[in-house]
């Protein structure tokens, strides 16, 4: 992989049909952060970080799955990120890319660095969920979260190349999506491995890394990352995976989620995956503490009570089967969409 440095701006790089040098891009970034709509703001924040002196950016981690924390990301460490995407997604200077992510968080941020460094010819538009509502535009790559291309599914087919990520594609969508012509991936990452280091077409299992990385497992059967170009330690995750070799793996769920019910050690998001479109909701399998079985499964159904026949239950294994249903008026959520399962059932409490 060729060396670039960070300050680099490539000579193809266009920012909504405008070639832009470093100079000009601190200067619209000046302007965003002085008169600028809220997610120009952020896009000038962030590149106002992006050429100062220091090596590095800071930034905070999602809070999927605890506190939000600051962590501080080397820039050529992004760089190295972008040119791993590079080369997996055969991206070539003067490719025409749609940005619809908000620069707050690393996947807006990474595809800008992308665009700037491997000289797409980027549109960047306000962050919604219908991004494509009003834009006939031919594209050849985009980063969408699930619901903007849920949104979209009428106009995908005006992008060759597609990744989603953020949350996990719901079955009813990836149903959707399997359909339609262009190469629409998942990705598989978070803030610490500076977005996706990993990638699947939707209707796949196993995910494939991207160049200059490796995958193992540790004891509990946690994925663990190794990419030296972006981190110098091994990243250790708290994903259980099926590991398929050191280039693909099975995403299975969360360890910090696992169910011991009667000594059973049940996955939530494998029960999710078996109730895929069978509940016309968002919902989530969490477990509940219990006299006899020490932890009970337990479904939790977004909105008022409803009706849910069993036969919804029939995919499920006797051990897998709720022992109860709750429903929560409104699910906590990050602000990429994830559900916050802890918040959302402790949301009830406070009720």
């Amino acid at each position: 992989m060729k060396t670039v440095t960070y300050k680099n701006v490539h000579n193809h790089f266009k920012f909504n049909g405008v070639h832009l040098d470093r100079e000009q891009l601190c200067m619209v970034a000046y302007s965003f952060v002085k008169e600028g709509a809220d997610f120009q703001k952020s896009l000038g924040d962030f590149l106002i970080d992006w050429f100062d002196n220091k090596s590095f950016i800071e930034m905070n981690t999602s809070g999927t799955t605890g506190i939000p924390k600051l962590i501080r990301i080397e820039k050529e460490a992004m760089v190295n990120s972008a040119l791993a995407t590079g080369d997996f997604f055969d991206l070539k200077p003067g490719d025409r890319v749609l940005h619809c992510l908000p620069a707050d968080y690393i996947a807006g941020k990474m595809m800008f660095v992308r665009s700037f460094i491997l000289g797409l010819d980027m549109d960047f538009v306000e962050p919604n969920s219908h991004p494509l509502e009003y834009n006939d535009e031919k594209y050849d790559f985009a980063a969408m979260v699930p619901l903007q291309a849920k949104n979209s599914l009428d106009k995908l087919k005006n992008i060759k190349k597609i990744i989603v990520g953020g949350v996990k594609i719901h079955k009813s969508l990836e149903q959707e999506l399997v359909k339609l012509p262009n190469e629409i991936y998942e990705t598989y990452g978070m803030t610490e491995t500076i977005t996706h280091i990993a990638a699947k077409r939707v209707g796949e299992s196993a995910f494939s890394v991207l160049p200059n990385v490796t995958v193992s497992t540790n004891e509990h059967n946690c994925l663990i990352v190794h990419a030296k170009n972006i981190s110098a330690e091994p990243i250790v995750t708290n994903d259980i995976v099926e590991l398929v070799s050191n280039k693909q793996f099975i995403w299975l769920g969360r360890f910090d989620n696992v169910i011991n019910s009667g000594g059973i050690k049940l996955i939530p998001e494998k029960i999710e995956e078996k109730l895929s479109t069978r509940i016309p909701r968002r919902y989530f399998v969490f477990g509940q503490a219990d006299d006899v079985l020490g932890e009970k499964v337990v479904l939790y159904v977004e909105g008022e009570p409803m009706t849910i026949d069993e036969a919804v239950f029939t995919s499920l294994d006797k051990y897998e089967k709720p022992k109860s249903i709750v429903f929560i008026p409104k699910f906590k959520v990050t602000a990429t969409g994830k559900i916050v399962r802890k918040e959302s059932i402790d949301s009830l409490l406070l009720a």
